[in-house]
């Protein structure tokens, strides 16, 4: 029975999480909650679950639970959890996985912003800490699937994106798509944030420099390719030449599971059998960078390194934010990301304050663009 906690735990990942543990309860108990703002939804999980810890980080101090930032690093380091699954979206999620890394925890990770953020700083609090990190994301779970026993022959990795509701989108159309058009995700349900990020295919290009930190490749032997739908999760090449793919029906409860359960599997996971059949035809298409713009920004900066990557991604937070206001138009959101990065001044990450001091200035930048779009 191993101890788990959830951050993040109202967002699609979360919740998906909480099914996982449903038909799990003789492997995993629930330990620590945490979520953003959604106190009602927290105040139904609290009822089911009865943790030993429960609070709000984005709370207002109404709330009958703990509130504030520090509810997540207390969550995460609750002395009866052994995994934290952080599903919180964007640089909020930094600190707990940390936090976590250095209390020895395995940290079930669908934060990829810690690792774009600061991902030597997130190796280093490993190793002194003695935790570990097992990815969620479907790409990097897929990957892991594949070199079981051989990383050490490990060579490429190519990475599928679904290409997201704009995929055969003329450019001057992308420009102008609604939120409405932006949130129609084909194959995956997800929060708003992120699905703007799939349909930008920034979120690929953070995918992209999470995979360099996890598997410890260059960026000349990491790459993506759109997958239209979305049943295989990434192509691995080894050192002989040898291609190893994962497929599944698109689904987040499995890479979940097996983050938690990793290198071990249990039965009854919950997701749809796979049937080739019903599953076929699979395309693959080229990225067209032209268009998505964002997705090259993202993976240069992770080529630059240091603190670009940290501008990188609050760059696209703060643009994904005022878009979803409803204060930019969709095509602004690359425009402002290319223009931070344009004038922002790396540094080695040397520490957390180094990381926020990036994060800060990016978003400043940002926002000064938004307020005179």
């Amino acid at each position: 029975m191993r101890g788990i906690a959830v951050l993040g735990s109202t967002g699609s990942i979360g919740r998906s999480t909480l099914d996982v543990l449903r038909r799990q309860r003789d492997h995993f108990r629930l330990v620590a909650l945490a979520a953003g703002q959604n106190e009602a939804m927290l105040a139904e999980q609290i009822a089911e679950w009865r943790p030993a810890y429960a609070g709000l980080a984005g709370g207002n101090g109404s709330a009958t639970v703990p509130t504030g930032a520090q509810v997540l690093i207390d969550a995460a380091t609750h002395p009866d959890v052994d995994i934290v699954v952080n599903a919180v979206v964007g640089a909020a999620g930094l600190d707990a996985t940390l936090a976590a890394l250095r209390a020895g925890k395995r940290v079930a990770l669908a934060n990829k912003e810690s690792l774009v953020m600061a991902g030597d700083l997130v190796a280093r609090a490993a190793r002194e800490g003695g935790g570990e990190v097992v990815p969620v994301d479907s790409e990097h779970s897929a990957v892991l699937q594949c070199i079981a026993g051989q990383q050490e022959s490990l060579c490429r990795l190519v990475l599928t994106a679904s290409g997201g509701p704009f995929r055969e989108w003329a450019g001057e159309r992308v420009r102008n798509a609604t939120v409405e058009e932006a949130l129609a995700h084909p194959t995956w349900q997800m929060g708003r944030k992120v699905t703007v990020d799939s349909a930008t295919l920034a979120n690929k290009a953070l995918e992209i420099i999470e995979a360099h930190h996890l598997f410890g490749l260059s960026y000349d032997a990491l790459d993506a390719v759109v997958h239209p739908q979305s049943i295989v999760h990434a192509f691995v090449e080894f050192c002989d030449g040898s291609i190893i793919a994962q497929l599944g029906f698109p689904s987040m409860e499995l890479p979940i599971l097996y983050a938690l359960t990793y290198p071990a599997r249990l039965p009854d996971s919950g997701v749809r059998r796979f049937d080739p059949v019903a599953a076929s035809p699979l395309t693959f298409e080229p990225v067209r960078r032209d268009v998505f713009r964002a997705f090259h920004a993202g993976v240069e900066a992770g080529r630059a390194g240091g603190t670009a990557p940290a501008a990188f991604n609050a760059a696209n937070e703060e643009a994904v934010a005022a878009f979803l206001d409803g204060r930019i138009p969709f095509g602004r959101i690359t425009d402002i990301i290319e223009s931070v990065l344009s004038s922002h001044v790396g540094t080695d990450p040397v520490d957390t304050d180094s990381v926020r001091d990036a994060d800060r200035r990016a978003r400043e930048h940002a926002r000064r663009l938004v307020s005179t779009s």
